[in-house]
């Protein structure tokens, strides 16, 4: 690929939009007071900021990218991750949320500590933070590095990455949370925008669905796959795609940290409805573009470039600076947010765990150090992931691979009060190293012939659910006075449905979770 040219109007867009978000991310850095300001915004945010926070924070270049390669080659069964995220949120909304808004936690992984121990709380940090390095800040700097090397290709594409990642780290280094809820909503708004146009574009430039209907089997636009599909066949939906949704949005430091920072829990529950609303719009406006360019590049072998290339050559110019702003917009989103959650882990889940007399502010100027740190990280790790075939590879098989262990203790602690940290140990053993091993079959290329990964993620998930039940029998369990802290039990429904009754229907979340049922049922139906 040669590269292509933008206009002058579309480079001062893009410029512009980029010292905007700078600009913004000075601006919260002198609101900033202590480590609750930094890390949590204050713990003062509404639902439009959070659901657009979140929507913008997954959907991020590499999603876009990704997204559209895997609807060029795999077809629409790929939106399974998004219809299932919208269930996901839905759960977490329901039963997740409240007990982590109730204990006041600053990372997810916090709530393990007062669960089981803190050594499960320092298992589930690392995790996450290996996590949201390698596959979230990580992979988007590759993604974005990409399309801006299309733009310049007479920088390398290390050089791209770098530039990059000094960008977003340095609005996000002095903005915190703040910055990135904010500059979120208004990068998801041109995300969305910019998505729609390309959608657009190549339509028209298709000629419409007849044109890929004639090219195409019609079992590439069912969402639902039959069960000998090798790429996901339809019980690895209600699988490991289940799974891996659960750990993204219920359990990831990375995406819950926005809803840790409503002003309370009925602005956390809309904004989670209200992520899970946007995200029924992913099939309509950033795979079905991958479907469109099968009938403009019939050839193309390089998946992750099938998204900027027809951003290049469908968009007149002005129009293109607006789309790519958006494209940046949603690297900068993924980054920024990935950036402030390992911060936020490491600086909370460890350094005050060792120093617990250092003092807010300082906690604030540590954080931010880290996020210095852990930029460099990245840069250097990105180049790395394009040694994969797709992205979208990278970031599930990574996923699966970690993951199970993880949303094993959050589930059956949440809802299982008899165990205990002994079965949690034992469970964590047990499930790194069967992590260990799924690592090791590809890595050293082993003659061991497993099923598909997202069935090989839940059978993780079953074999570390087992174990916590299993071992729990011996140790003690904690009392249950601190049990009814962290533990659900139907009378915290039952509570919760007398506080809704007093509310207008139309604000009770409960209702707004049917009606994201029932357009989910209308469009599996349709596709």
């Amino acid at each position: 690929m040669d590269g292509y040219s933008i206009s002058q109007l579309d480079l001062r867009i893009i410029v512009i939009y980029l010292l905007g978000v700078i600009a913004l991310g000075f601006y919260f850095s002198s609101k900033h007071k202590n480590a609750e300001d930094y890390f949590l915004a204050g713990r003062n945010l509404t639902w439009p900021i959070i659901g657009f926070s979140l929507f913008a924070s997954n959907m991020s270049s590499n999603s876009l990218v990704g997204l559209a390669g895997a609807g060029y080659k795999d077809g629409f069964s790929v939106y399974s991750y998004e219809w299932m995220a919208v269930l996901v949120l839905i759960i977490f909304a329901v039963f997740f949320l409240p007990f982590y808004l109730k204990n006041r936690i600053f990372t997810i992984p916090e709530y393990l500590e007062r669960r089981y121990s803190y050594s499960v709380r320092a298992y589930a940090s690392i995790i996450a933070i290996v996590l949201n390095i390698m596959v979230d800040i990580a992979a988007t700097l590759y993604a974005g590095g990409l399309v801006i090397n299309l733009i310049f290709p007479q920088f390398a594409l290390y050089e791209i990455i770098v530039g990059l990642a000094l960008i977003a780290g340095l609005y996000t280094i002095t903005g915190g949370l703040s910055s990135v809820m904010y500059t979120d909503a208004v990068q998801a708004v041109i995300l969305i925008f910019g998505s729609t146009m390309i959608t657009i574009y190549a339509y028209n430039a298709v000629g419409g669905w007849d044109e890929v209907y004639a090219i195409t089997e019609a079992s590439h636009f069912k969402v639902m796959k039959p069960i000998n599909d090798e790429a996901m066949p339809w019980p690895s939906v209600f699988t490991g795609v289940l799974l891996l949704g659960f750990y993204f949005w219920g359990t990831n430091q990375y995406i819950t940290q926005r809803t840790l920072a409503s002003k309370n829990i009925r602005q956390g529950q809309w904004g989670a409805i209200f992520a899970g609303f946007l995200k029924l719009s992913i099939l309509f406006i950033m795979i079905f573009p991958g479907a469109f360019a099968r009938v403009l590049y019939p050839d193309m072998t390089e998946m992750d470039l099938i998204y900027p290339t027809m951003l290049f050559d469908l968009l007149p110019p002005g129009l293109l600076g607006i789309v790519l702003a958006g494209l940046i917009a949603a690297m900068m989103s993924s980054l920024d947010s990935g950036l402030n959650s390992v911060s936020t882990l490491i600086t909370m889940d460890f350094v005050k765990k060792i120093n617990p007399d250092t003092d807010s502010k300082t906690l604030m100027n540590i954080g931010r150090i880290i996020t210095f740190v852990v930029m460099i990280i990245a840069i250097v790790w990105a180049p790395q992931i394009g040694n994969f075939e797709k992205l979208w590879d990278y970031l599930q098989n990574t996923l699966a691979w970690f993951c199970p262990p993880i949303v094993a203790l959050f589930v059956m602690g949440l809802f299982f009060k008899h165990v205990n940290k002994t079965g949690a140990h034992a469970s964590i053993v047990i499930g790194f190293l069967i992590t260990l091993f799924l690592i090791a079959v590809p890595l050293f290329d082993l003659k061991f012939a497993l099923p598909n990964f997202l069935y090989v993620a839940f059978l993780h998930f079953v074999v570390c659910c087992a174990a916590i039940v299993g071992f729990s029998l011996v140790g003690e369990t904690k009392p249950e006075s601190e049990l009814a802290k962290v533990v659900w039990t139907r009378a915290e429904l039952d509570k919760e449905t007398i506080e809704l009754q007093s509310m207008p229907w139309y604000k009770n979340y409960r209702y707004q979770a049917v009606a994201l049922v029932i357009l989910v049922i209308i469009i599996l139906m349709i596709y």
